[in-house]
This record gives structure tokens, sequence and C-alpha cells, in this order.
């Protein structure tokens, strides 16, 4: 068996990145670029106010830095939109309005609340603001400046910036087709929940976790439905995800005289790069190619299939969107009580990390950690990493904690 950083190099060499498509700029939110964009437009255009107040020469006011205040002459008023009339002479000054173009001559914008407001000639009665409130033209940018790389997500600053460069579409990598088939005689969906009422069938909770889990890393998910523990039946299936970009098969990958998946692979002329890794929950992971389509074969139990996705798929689908990070963080946290494993094995055990107020992280399980148990990876922002090295791990010590969620990043309170 693989150890888990292999089983994650192997599959990552064989996924490729896949090709780009253009997508209008308000509906890029999450892509990743695949062209680098070049600023069209210097930003701001020109030099503009970043107050309401007054546009004045600093050599005009600097009795006011001795504490005598200062009176101009208005000459005029600049709003936003519009351009001034004429350059600003000495003793005069212009009433400006927050984004609008500075006056020829002004070096300075006084903030309305420092002045007397007046509106023919105005009073100036602080100095805080010489040399200041004036955005310089192209300061944000230049014309000819990169704005985003091949590889840039697309986030909402970057959007308004794009979007202040003219950018109306915008290149990115194309989102992954993910196959999804789920197989078992004991599983039906939700519309055939009689079956599971009367105890003769249970839902097949794996098509609906990897169908969130899928759209959640920013892919497409293709629910092929419910394979048979038939060859016949699970070779339709796979067929059926030919215009796939990645298939994800749940159950079947075992050694039972009904896991089939493996064999019906094969026969599709698709050529298994491994299988087994040395980890629990999730043992008997499969991964291959079928043609040029990555396959990767999971447990069937609930559990197992969502801790293989986020060890080695998602990070597989990150790398097709174009993205250059793709793992999760993890932390160091500190055991609030005993972990015992019964095999050796590299272990990632459902657990809830908390920081405390001295800016430490600590961590307990979330409870049964039976790979059937759905219920406690609910309750889990991240996955407890054992190594196969300490079956048992003492209350206090530490370990490392891959990180599901970002709970720990938010809080109920506003805070600086």
């Amino acid at each position: 068996m693989l150890r888990v950083e292999e089983a994650s190099e192997r599959i990552l060499a064989d996924i490729r990145v896949l090709g780009s498509e253009p997508v209008p700029l308000r509906g890029s939110l999450g892509r990743v670029c695949a062209d680098e964009i070049r600023a069209t437009v210097t930003m701001p255009p020109w030099s503009n106010s970043s107050m309401d107040g007054y546009a004045v020469r600093s050599a005009d006011i600097t009795p006011v830095m001795k504490g005598e205040p200062v009176t101009l002459r208005v000459v005029g008023t600049i709003a936003a939109g519009e351009l001034p009339e004429k350059p600003l002479k000495r003793g005069q000054a212009m009433r400006i309005m927050t984004g609008a173009p500075v006056p020829g001559g002004a070096d300075s914008v006084i903030r309305k609340e420092d002045t007397d407001g007046g509106s023919q000639k105005v009073v100036i009665r602080e100095s805080r603001d010489v040399w200041k409130n004036i955005r310089q033209a192209g300061e944000d940018y230049q014309r000819g400046d990169v704005l985003a790389k091949r590889g840039t997500p697309m986030r909402p600053a970057l959007i308004g910036v794009l979007a202040s460069s003219g950018v109306a579409t915008v290149q990115v990598f194309r989102r992954p087709r993910v196959a999804i088939i789920s197989s078992g005689n004991e599983l039906v969906d939700i519309d055939e929940f009689d079956e599971v009422i009367a105890a003769r069938r249970i839902v097949s909770t794996n098509s609906y976790t990897l169908d969130a889990l899928t759209r959640a890393a920013g892919a497409v998910p293709v629910d092929l439905g419910i394979a048979a523990d038939t060859k016949a039946s699970l070779r339709k299936k796979l067929e059926a995800a030919g215009d796939c970009d990645l298939i994800i098969t749940s159950a079947g990958v075992s050694v039972g005289d009904l896991d089939h998946t493996r064999d019906v692979f094969a026969d599709l002329g698709g050529k298994q790069r491994f299988w087994k890794v040395r980890m629990r929950p999730g043992a008997p992971l499969a991964f291959g190619m079928l043609k040029d389509i990555p396959w990767l074969g999971l447990s069937g139990n609930p559990v197992s299939a969502m801790v293989s996705f986020e060890l080695f798929i998602r990070p597989a689908l990150r790398k097709m969107q174009g993205y250059t990070n793709f793992f999760r963080r993890t932390l160091t946290v500190t055991l609030e009580e005993e972990v015992k494993i019964a095999a050796k094995l590299t272990h990632f055990l459902r657990a809830l990390v908390t920081r405390k107020e001295d800016g430490t992280f600590v961590a307990r399980l979330t409870g049964l950690q039976s790979s059937g148990a759905l219920t406690s990876m609910t309750k889990a922002n991240a996955l407890l990493i054992v190594p196969e090295t300490s079956q048992t791990v003492a209350k206090g010590a530490q370990l490392k904690a891959l990180m599901l969620d970002q709970s720990l990043e938010e809080t109920s309170a506003f805070s600086l």
C-alpha cells in the first residue's frame, strides 16, 4: 500500500489543467485567470480629491501652520464628473467634492470641517491637510500594467479592478465535469424513501455528499445514478462518463464477490495506477486512467468517501481549474483527550478544533469514529492526523489537524 503522500503525488502527476473559456466578468468569481490581463487605461486618469473640501495652494496657507487663519477667494466649484475650467491662482480656492479632478496649481485639499464653509470666501483654520487628500493620477495602476497573471483566482477586488479597466469578459480555466457513480443493490435515491422506511434499502448518501463536495470545490457534478451490483450495470454507467473530466465511483473497489468496479474498469481499457493507501478511513482507494479521464474509486462507507475526497479529489479538481495551491492548511493542535488507533495506518479522525484565549489551538474528537457514522462528520471542522507510528497519543500531546472549513477565521463579534 502507498503512503498518503505518495498516493497524492501519483494522482496529481496525472492530472492536467483544463482548457479555458471566456466568461462575463460578473460571472467570473471563483474562477482562475487563464491569460495575463493588462490595463488598457491609467487609473485614476487624473489627480482627484479624496475629501469634500477646498482645493488650495500650500503656499497660500503657510500662516495657518503658525496658528493664523487664512481667508481665500472661492473661484469655483468642482463636482465629481466635472473638469475644472481653469487652474488655481495665488490667493484662490475652489470647492471640490470627493472624486472630482483637482485643478492645476492645487497641491492640497482642506477638508470642509477645517473651514467656515464659505461659498464666496473661505476661512482656513487648520493646516493638517497641507499636501494631503489628493489621489495622484495613475497611483492605482498605469496603462500596460499587469492586473492579473495566469493562475490568479478571481476575487471581488480583482473583478472591480478589471471593470475599471474596461474588461468585460475574462478567459478562465474550465470547471471540471465530474461523473459521480454510486454502486450497491442496497442503495436507493430519496424518491424511493418508502424502501428505507420499510427497512429494505438505504439512501445513497454518497451521491449527495460527493455532489456537494464537488460543487464546493468549484467543479460541476454529473450524477450518473446508482449502479446495481452487476458488471453490466456498472459498465453502462462508466461508458456514460465519456464526456466528463473526472470519474468518481463509490463502493465496489474492495475484494468482495460483488466488487466489480476494478474489473469493469480494466475491461473498458482503463489503466489502474494503484490500489490501497496506508490510511484509515478510506484505505481501499483506487486510481487510474480510463483513456484520458482520471478515475478515483472510493470506499462506499460515507465517511471514507468524504475523507478520500478531501485528501485526493479536491486537490485534483483545483489543479484542473488552474489553481497553484491545491491543499488545505494544517494547524498544530493540542489534544484535549487521549487518542488511540487500532492499526498501523495513518488515521484521519473527525475532530473539532477551537482556539483558546492565548491563541493556541486545541482539538477533541467529535464522537464515534466509525466510517459509517456520518453525523460525526457534521460536527467536525478538521481531520486530526494521527501518524501510524503513534498508536496511543496522550492528552496534552500535539498533532497536526487538516482544517475542513474557515470556522476558526470567523467570530460572532467584531473585534480589532
